[in-house]
C-alpha cells in the first residue's frame, strides 16, 4: 500500500514539473499575483475614498478620492499638445521655482475658458485631468438645423477636436449625457417671450421693492421666472448682471470679453453678494459692478458685464488625499524640499551653528523674507492709493481665518 502512494507521489511530482496543474495553479496563485488583482486589497471609507490594505508601506497610508464617473481612456489628442518641462529653470538656466523637476509625461488639455460659442452643448463624458485638481468635462455641440453646416461629420471618435468638441472645467455632479449653454454672445430673443432684462441688473438684493415695483406687470415677472429657471442651471455660462444674489458660481471673469481668471481650483465656489445700482454709484456716468464673495473670504467688485459660470468646481475631495509615498510625489514633479535649519549659513538664514534650532533668529525664507505672521505686502483699501480699490471687504486672516 505504500508502495503504491510513493508511486503515484512520483507521477504527481513528475507530472507538475512538466505541464503544472491548473487546479493548484487557481487555488494556490503567486503572492505578486494575489497582491496585484486580489479585490480584498482595495476597502473604501465611509463610501468617499480609496484606501488599500498596507501590503506595502507605499499603500499603507495611500487615499484616493473614490471617482468611478472618470473616464478610463485617453484625452482627445487634438485637444491636447505636450508639457515641455524646464525644471523650475528660466531661459537663463537659473532655478526661480524651487523643488520642481522630473515627473511623469504629461500632456496639456485645451481648455475653453471663453465659451463664446452658444447653443445647447452635450456632456459627453468627465476626464482626469493631470495638470489641475479639477476635473474636465468633454462637452460636444448639439447638431441642430443651424449649426449643422459649421461641425464636421464625425466617425466616432477619430475626428473629435474639429469645430463642435471643446474642454471646459466641470462641476460637481456634472455627468456624462447632461447639457450647458453658454450666453457670452447674448440672450436669444426668442428664449422667453416678454422678457426684461434690465430688472436683475437694477435691484439689489438689500434693498425693498418698491411701489412701481409691486405695480409691475405680472408677465414680466412670470417671464423674468421662466428666464432663471431655465439659465440657472449648473455649468451654465451668464453675466452677472442676470445672476440673482445668492447664487454660487464659479469660472468668474474679470471682464467681458476675457477668459475666466478666478475660482477655478477643485472644489471652489464663489457667492454672489450683491448688485450695485446707478444710486450707488457717485459719478455721473456709473459702471455697475456686482459684489462677489470670493473662495479666500473676500469681497470684491467685479463688472456686471463680466461672466461667471453656475456651480461648484468639480471634485471637492481632492485636498484630503494623501500621497502615500515620496515617490508618488515624484511622479508629479515634486523634488524634495530640504529644511533650512539642516543647511550650512551660506546657504539659509536658518542654517549653520551647532543643534537644530535656529537660534534667536525670525522664521524667514531663503531670502531673508518674514515667513510666519509678517505681511510683506498691503492688499485691498490699505495698500497704496487706487492699488486695489475694487476689494470691499478683505479676506480674513489670522484668529478671524480660524474663526470661519
Amino acid at each position: 500500500m505504500f508502495a503504491t502512494l510513493r508511486r503515484c507521489a512520483q507521477v504527481v511530482s513528475t507530472t507538475s514539473k512538466s505541464a503544472p496543474n491548473p487546479f493548484f495553479a487557481r487555488t494556490s496563485p503567486s503572492f505578486k499575483t494575489s497582491r496585484r488583482k486580489s479585490p480584498l486589497t482595495r476597502t473604501s471609507v465611509d463610501g468617499l475614498f480609496q484606501t488599500y490594505k498596507p501590503v506595502t508601506p507605499g499603500l499603507r497610508h495611500l487615499k484616493r478620492p473614490l471617482n468611478p464617473h472618470l473616464y478610463a481612456g485617453r484625452p482627445v489628442r487634438l485637444l491636447t499638445y505636450p508639457l515641455r518641462k524646464s525644471g523650475g529653470r528660466n531661459n537663463t538656466g537659473r532655478i526661480t521655482v524651487r523643488h520642481r523637476g522630473g515627473g511623469h509625461k504629461q500632456r496639456i488639455r485645451i481648455v475653453d475658458w471663453k465659451r463664446e460659442e452658444g447653443g445647447i452643448w452635450d456632456v459627453v463624458r468627465i476626464e482626469y485631468d493631470p495638470g489641475r485638481s479639477a476635473h474636465l468635462a468633454l462637452i460636444k455641440r448639439r447638431r441642430t438645423p443651424e449649426v449643422a453646416e459649421t461641425l464636421a461629420p464625425v466617425n466616432g471618435e477619430q475626428l473629435q477636436g474639429e469645430p463642435g468638441w471643446a474642454y471646459i472645467l466641470a462641476t460637481e455632479g456634472m455627468r456624462a449625457g447632461d447639457s450647458v449653454q453658454s450666453f457670452r454672445s447674448g440672450i436669444p430673443p426668442d428664449l422667453v417671450p416678454g422678457l426684461n432684462l434690465t430688472l436683475p441688473s437694477s435691484k439689489s438684493k438689500s434693498q425693498p421693492d418698491s411701489s412701481d415695483n409691486e405695480d409691475a406687470d405680472t408677465s414680466s415677472s412670470l417671464a423674468l421666472g421662466i428666464f432663471r429657471a431655465l439659465t440657472l442651471k449648473s455649468g451654465n455660462v451668464l453675466p452677472l448682471a442676470l445672476i440673482p444674489p445668492g447664487t454660487v458660481v464659479h469660472n468668474i471673469t474679470l471682464t467681458p470679453t476675457g477668459p475666466a481668471r478666478l475660482v477655478r481650483s477643485a472644489g471652489t465656489s464663489a457667492l454672489v453678494v450683491a448688485h450695485e445700482t446707478a444710486d450707488q454709484s457717485p459719478s455721473p456716468t456709473p459702471t455697475l459692478y456686482t459684489q462677489v464673495r470670493l473662495a479666500s473670504g473676500e469681497i470684491r467688485r467685479i463688472l456686471q458685464s463680466a461672466f461667471a459660470t453656475i456651480g461648484t468646481v468639480s471634485n471637492p475631495l481632492w485636498k484630503n488625499r494623501s500621497l502615500g509615498k515620496a515617490g508618488r510625489s515624484r511622479w508629479l514633479g515634486w523634488r524634495p524640499a530640504v529644511r533650512g535649519v539642516a543647511m550650512n549659513a551660506k546657504d539659509h538664514p536658518h542654517g549653520g551653528g551647532r543643534g537644530k534650532g535656529k537660534s534667536n533668529k525670525h522664521p524667514v525664507s531663503i531670502w531673508g523674507w518674514g515667513t510666519k505672521g509678517t505681511r510683506t505686502r498691503k492688499p485691498g483699501p490699505k495698500g497704496p492709493k487706487n492699488s486695489n480699490k475694487l476689494v470691499v471687504k478683505e479676506r480674513p486672516r489670522g484668529v478671524d481665518r480660524r474663526r470661519i
